[in-house]
């Protein structure tokens, strides 16, 4: 008997099925979308994170349009389930389809706009095809005013740092050190104290240059594994 075919409406009806009303309301404050808000206006099914990727698994072989389809998605968990596909897809994928995945995804970032979602997707399959490639997009994508695209900016440079390569994640950080937003004064961060994790000198110099003025929520994650004297000198300008 062939394999059912994968359809929109045959995913949608099988991963909507998971959904949970209270699990949405909490989602819905957890993720902001209040008015003003960073996530304002988007809708929760009320799926958590492992049951999404449970389906990610179950509908890997879903076809591109129906996974462009669900990227467009009005609900936040089918957008996630969207980008993990993708990432699977793009990490078994030959040099043509790995291109195709990366343009695609550049081209709906407005549909790429929570922290999770970019979190979950964008070192995967932005930094990792950029890996030999000219990094210009990424600078490009730092100097967007949407707060998302200046995420995946800095979030696609984890790839490079996970492999000890710091320079584009130091020079994007550094554009990034004044930006206005918690979400990526948090990201430059956590991007930094990744690098730290690594080459602790080199994060230090960074520091050194910048701890006077960057955003105390900015330093607080960049020194988060220091030892708690090290710690206390940046927070009291004392370094």
């Amino acid at each position: 008997m062939a394999e059912e075919k994968i359809t929109f409406e045959s995913l949608t009806k099988a991963f909507r099925s998971e959904a949970n009303p209270a699990i949405a309301k909490h989602s819905s404050g957890f993720f902001k979308t209040g008015k003003g808000e960073y996530g304002e206006g988007d809708r929760f099914l009320g799926i958590r994170v492992p049951v999404t990727r449970k389906y990610a698994r179950k509908f890997r072989d879903a076809p591109m349009p129906v996974i462009r389809k669900l990227l467009q998605s009005r609900f936040h968990e089918e957008r996630l389930l969207a980008v993990i596909l993708l990432v699977g897809r793009f990490k078994s994928g030959n040099e043509s389809e790995r291109r195709k995945i990366y343009e695609l995804y550049l081209k709906h970032t407005k549909y790429i706009n929570n922290w999770d979602i970019v979190d979950s997707s964008a070192h995967f399959i932005v930094g990792s095809y950029l890996q030999a490639r000219s990094h210009d997009k990424l600078f490009e994508l730092a100097g967007s005013e949407d707060l998302w695209e200046r995420r995946i900016a800095i979030m696609s440079t984890f790839h490079y740092i996970r492999q000890g390569e710091f320079d584009t994640a130091l020079k994007i950080s550094e554009r990034l050190v004044d930006d206005s937003e918690d979400l990526i004064h948090k990201a430059v961060g956590w991007m930094l104290r990744e690098m730290g994790k690594r080459d602790r000198a080199a994060e230090e110099r960074f520091l050194k240059a910048h701890y006077h003025s960057m955003p105390r929520t900015m330093l607080r994650y960049a020194i988060e594994k220091f030892p708690e004297k090290r710690r206390q000198q940046y927070l009291k300008g004392n370094v």
